[in-house]
C-alpha cells in the first residue's frame, strides 16, 4: 500500500496562509514542517534540532501567524535571531507568509539600521517583530518596545546565539515577557546550555529532530569565481554562460529586485532569459516555468522563495550570483540540476568579504570546491569564431548555395576586390551585433591599472616644505 503524502492543508492551516503557500511554489510540507505545525497550531512548546536549510522557518512561522490576532496592533510574535542577515531573511519569509492575513505587520530589528526608522515601524504597532537579540535588548531597556502582549517566542538557531555570546542577552529578554506564552526553539545542537534554557523557559516541550537530507551531489560539478579585478557581476555572468554549453540554467540572487536587473542585464547581451520572484503571481510563474520547461526560455533568473519546489529536467547549469547566506539553502540550490541521472554544473560567485561562507559550504559538502578563471575576451573570441564556423559549415551542405553565386557577380563595389577581402567584408557584416573579435584583456589590465595609480597619486601628494610648520 503506498503512503499517502501529507498536504499543507492536513496540518491545519486556513485558506490565507494556503493561498500564500500556493503563491510561492511550495507544493507539500517538510518533515519538520509536518512534525512542528500541528503541535505549534495546538498550543504547544516545540524544541527542534534540525539544520539551516530544513524549513524550519515555515515551520514555526505558519501556525504562529495563524493565531495572530491582527485587530490587536502590539507584538504578539517575537523571532530571536543570532544575525541581521537572518533575522531579514526570518521577517521577508513571514511577509511572504502573512499576504493574505489583513491587518498583520511585521518588523526586522537589528544592528546597524537607523533607530528612527524602527522607532517609526514600532509605533504601527507590529504584531510580528524579528531581531537580533542586541537590538531587543536596547529597544527594551529604552521602553519602545512593549512585549506585555506577547504570545509566542521563537528561539532560531539557538547554538549560534550561544557560539556568538549572545546566550545572557538572550536569558534577559526572556525574563521580561509574559509567563503565560508559546515557546518554540530550534538548534542544530543542544549544548547543555541550550538544554539548560529549554528546562527553565519552555513548559513540557515536544521534541522533534529531523536529519539533515544533505548529499555530496556526486553528478554536479562545482566551481566558484572570486569577484575582483574591477569586472562587474553583470559582465563575468555574461562572460560565463557565453563560456559554458548548457541546456537551460537558473541563476539565483538574494532579493526580487535583483532579479529584474539581472534578467534585463541579459537580454541586452541578447539572451532568453525572465525573472522568477515573489511578487508574481500564480498565473504568471506557471507560464514562465512552461516556458522553460519547453524550450521557449533559456535562462530564470530566480530568489530562493520564489524557485522553491521548481524541477525542471533541462536545467544543466545552476549560478549563484549572490551566495546563499547558509550552507544548506546552497546544496538545495545546486539541486536544481544533475536531475533524471543527468551531470549538472553549479558557479558560485564569491566575493573577498564572502570567503568564510564559502568555507562553509565546503564543510558541509565535505569537498574542496574548485576555483575558476573568469573567461578572457581571447577565449570568448575563439568561441564565436568556432561557432560562426560551424554554421558556415553548415551552410555549405545547403541546397541552395547557387542562388547566392548569383548575386556575386551583381555585387559591384567602388574598386575591384579580390574574392577574399569581399569574404572578411561579408563576415564583418554577419557577425552582427555580437563582434568575433573582441577587445584584448590587455585593455582591462591597463584601466585597473590607470586606476591604481590616479589613486597611489591621490593618497601620497608631496606636501610642499614651505606649508610645513616649524613648530616644535
Amino acid at each position: 500500500m503506498s503512503k499517502v503524502e501529507t498536504s499543507f492543508s492536513d496540518l491545519g492551516l486556513k485558506a490565507p496562509i494556503l493561498k500564500a503557500l500556493e503563491d510561492l511554489g511550495y507544493e507539500k510540507p517538510s518533515p519538520i514542517q509536518s512534525a512542528c505545525i500541528p503541535q505549534l497550531l495546538a498550543g504547544r512548546d516545540v524544541l527542534g534540532m534540525a539544520q539551516t536549510g530544513s524549513g524550519k522557518t515555515a515551520a514555526f512561522s505558519l501556525p504562529l501567524l495563524q493565531n495572530i490576532n491582527p485587530e490587536l496592533a502590539a507584538p504578539q510574535i517575537l523571532v530571536l535571531a543570532p544575525t541581521r542577515e537572518l533575522a531579514v531573511q526570518v521577517g521577508d519569509a513571514c511577509i511572504y507568509f502573512a499576504k493574505y492575513i489583513t491587518g498583520v505587520n511585521i518588523v526586522s530589528l537589528y544592528g546597524g539600521q537607523r533607530y528612527d526608522l524602527q522607532l517609526r515601524a514600532l509605533r504601527y504597532g507590529p504584531q510580528v517583530v524579528v531581531g537580533t537579540p542586541g537590538r531587543l535588548l536596547d529597544h527594551l531597556k529604552r521602553g519602545t518596545l512593549n512585549l506585555s502582549n506577547l504570545n509566542g517566542l521563537v528561539l532560531d538557531e539557538a547554538d549560534e546565539m550561544l557560539r556568538m555570546g549572545f546566550i545572557e542577552d538572550v536569558e534577559n529578554i526572556l525574563s521580561q515577557i509574559p509567563a503565560k506564552h508559546q515557546t518554540a526553539l530550534f538548534s542544530a545542537t543542544m549544548p547543555e546550555v541550550i538544554r539548560r534554557i529549554t528546562r527553565r523557559f519552555m513548559n513540557n516541550p515536544y521534541e522533534v529532530r529531523i536529519q539533515s537530507s544533505v548529499n555530496t551531489c556526486p553528478d554536479i560539478n562545482q566551481c566558484y569565481w572570486i569577484v575582483q579585478g574591477g569586472i562587474r557581476k553583470n559582465e563575468a555572468l555574461a562572460r560565463f554562460l557565453e563560456a559554458e554549453d548548457f541546456d537551460a540554467a537558473i541563476i539565483f540572487v538574494r532579493t526580487k529586485n535583483a532579479t529584474l536587473e539581472v534578467a534585463e542585464a541579459l537580454e541586452k547581451n541578447g539572451y532568453n532569459s525572465a525573472a522568477l520572484n515573489g511578487d508574481m503571481n500564480q498565473t504568471l510563474r506557471e507560464q514562465t516555468l512552461d516556458r522553460l520547461k519547453k524550450g521557449r526560455l533559456d535562462i530564470l533568473i530566480a530568489t530562493d522563495v520564489a524557485a522553491r519546489g521548481l524541477d525542471v529536467d533541462r536545467i544543466s547549469l545552476v549560478v549563484n550570483y549572490d551566495i546563499p547566506l547558509d550552507s544548506e539553502s546552497y546544496v538545495h540550490r545546486i539541486g536544481r540540476t544533475g536531475r533524471a541521472g543527468r551531470t549538472g554544473r553549479a558557479l558560485l560567485f564569491v566575493e573577498n568579504r564572502e570567503r568564510r561562507l564559502l568555507r562553509n559550504i565546503e564543510r558541509l559538502m565535505k569537498l574542496r570546491i574548485n576555483e575558476v578563471k573568469l573567461p578572457t575576451p581571447e577565449m570568448l573570441s575563439s568561441r564565436r569564431l568556432a561557432n560562426f564556423a560551424d554554421k558556415v559549415q553548415n551552410q555549405l551542405e545547403s541546397n541552395d548555395l547557387n542562388m547566392y553565386r548569383a548575386l556575386l557577380a551583381k555585387l559591384q563595389p567602388a574598386e575591384e576586390l579580390d574574392m577574399e577581402t569581399l569574404a572578411a567584408v561579408l563576415l564583418k557584416m554577419a557577425q552582427g551585433e555580437r563582434p568575433l573579435i573582441l577587445p584584448q584583456h590587455n585593455n582591462i589590465k591597463r584601466r585597473n591599472r590607470i586606476r591604481r595609480n590616479f589613486r597611489d597619486r591621490k593618497y601620497s601628494v608631496e606636501v610642499p616644505r614651505d606649508n610645513i610648520s616649524n613648530k616644535k
